[in-house]
């Protein structure tokens, strides 16, 4: 599973779980915040996130080079592949095709067969199954006109779909973050054995780009 641990990539690990054996995580660590393959906003989370899962993680630093930064997922890949014997990748990928074409050469390239479980699903009905599932998120980046601080560190609910829903049609603005105006940490899913507890973090934002960023985390039993 390519891992990032947003929402999307919780809920196609849920959704791929019913269907395949998932036996790792694998998640890029990019120096680029503006990345064009891998998701940055706390992504340093995410080896808790794995442990509160119960699944091993392979994670590999990148430049966050464009096109160069496919290099690392593929060694990462391969690294996954000769670790536990992997048949197959699932993404999160719900609309960018820069994303999963480039996953699914990369896929070809080692023999593996490439599963995206959200693919083009509707984006409003994709954040009713994450609040729906009792999934706890909590927006970590935003990155988009009229997004301000006040949405960092606020969880995703009934109340701020609606809230995405009425910025969707007054701005255009991708309710889901599929054009990267928007980033999630998830906290607690219902597959996690244990949830994640923020001790520390802090908020930068300036002319609506901002992050909220946590400095230490612990695990504690649900």
């Amino acid at each position: 599973m390519l891992f990032s641990g947003g929402k999307d990539s919780c809920l196609a690990l849920q959704n791929s779980s019913g269907f395949h054996d998932v036996t790792c995580l694998i998640s890029l660590i990019s120096e680029n915040p503006e990345s064009y393959m891998f998701h940055v906003p706390n992504i340093g989370v995410t080896r808790r996130q794995a442990e509160a899962i119960g699944l091993p993680i392979v994670q590999r630093g990148t430049k966050g080079e464009k096109e160069k930064e496919l290099g690392d997922l593929k060694k990462a890949i391969c690294t996954a592949k000769a670790d536990f014997g992997l048949e197959g990748i699932v993404t999160g990928a719900v609309k960018s095709v820069y994303q999963s074409t480039r996953v699914q050469r990369i896929c070809k390239q080692l023999g593996l067969w490439c599963f995206n479980p959200l693919w083009l699903k509707d984006e409003i009905e994709l954040l009713n199954d994450v609040v729906n599932n009792n999934y706890e998120v909590i927006i970590s980046g935003v990155f988009a006109f009229p997004l301000d601080k006040g949405f960092l560190g606020n969880k995703l609910d009934d109340k701020m779909i609606q809230k995405l829903k009425r910025l969707k049609e007054e701005y255009g603005l991708s309710p889901a973050g599929e054009g990267g105006e928007i980033e999630t940490t998830v906290i607690d899913a219902p597959f996690f054995k244990k949830r994640l507890e923020v001790l520390d973090y802090d908020v930068s934002y300036k002319d609506y780009s901002g992050v909220f960023r946590i400095k230490d985390v612990k695990l504690v039993s649900k």
